[in-house]
């Protein structure tokens, strides 16, 4: 079994989350300029054994799609031709940011810590994938 990656993708940095192997744990990775994205990923995906991709789908409030929503729909169209072998799914995103500062806050994360957008993407990211994860869990 190897890794999940999650995705926050962004117009300027996106967040990225992973699992441990047995996909137990997650853990904010990395915040990335998008610009470099895709070369991070081809040189992440295969050197850590990540075999399922999960991006963060903003859906509005009112069910209208976000303006990212096109940017993010050419990023995993690419990314399928890149990875063509590994499963992609989308994941509503809607409040993950907010959640993220609200997570931060709780945690005890300094000021400064929290102004730092690459800590809110990838922390975002990381939520992403919990909550994906948690809905695929079986009920108890």
């Amino acid at each position: 079994m190897g890794r999940i990656l999650s995705i926050d993708y962004g117009g300027v940095r996106t967040g990225l989350a992973v699992t441990d192997p047995s996909r137990i744990i997650v853990t904010p990775l990395e915040t990335v300029q998008t610009t470099v994205l895709t070369p991070y990923l081809k040189d992440y995906i295969p050197k850590n054994k990540v075999d399922q991709i999960v991006v963060g789908y903003p859906v509005n409030p009112d069910g209208g799609e976000n303006p990212i929503v096109k940017q993010i729909r050419l990023f995993t169209d690419n990314l399928k031709k890149v990875f063509p072998d590994i499963p992609l799914d989308f994941y509503d995103e809607q409040y993950t940011s907010r959640e993220a500062v609200s997570v931060m806050l709780a945690a005890g994360y300094k000021k400064k810590d929290r102004q730092k957008k690459g800590n809110t993407d990838k922390l975002a990211a990381a939520l992403i994938l919990q909550g994906w994860m948690e809905e695929r869990q079986p009920s108890k």
